[in-house]
């Protein structure tokens, strides 16, 4: 089966997709010195651009792993994410307390997602 990498670099892709799953890592990278509301809402509309590009969407996220540099943003991320999934559609998750590469980033976000229809490998 052949391995789909959208964008890819010599150091990553921006989406890599395998037997319909898709993987990507979203960072707040438009406003670094965004608070952890305004990173969020940056990863989330990224991810609504990535999944677009495999014809897929939110309710198709099976996973994602969240790095926070600071639990203190614990319950902002929370009330942020609780609003972006529609009822029923929350996938599994893991969030981990993380020292990120950039020490503007807040939070950077893992998500596996389930390729829509149609989307070409």
């Amino acid at each position: 089966m052949k391995i789909h990498r959208i964008n890819p670099t010599k150091r990553w892709s921006d989406i890599t997709v395998f037997n319909g799953i898709a993987h990507f890592v979203e960072i707040a990278d438009t406003d670094t010195k965004a608070d952890i509301r305004g990173q969020v809402e940056q990863i989330f509309a990224q991810a609504e651009q990535s999944l677009a590009k495999i014809n897929s969407d939110k309710s198709r996220i099976l996973s994602t792993t969240i790095y926070l540099t600071d639990f203190a943003n614990l319950a902002a991320l929370n009330e942020l994410w609780d609003a972006w999934f529609a009822e029923g559609t929350a996938p599994s998750r893991a969030c981990v307390k993380a020292e990120l590469a950039n020490p503007d980033y807040l939070v950077e976000m893992t998500f596996v997602a389930a390729a829509g229809d149609g989307f070409a490998e």
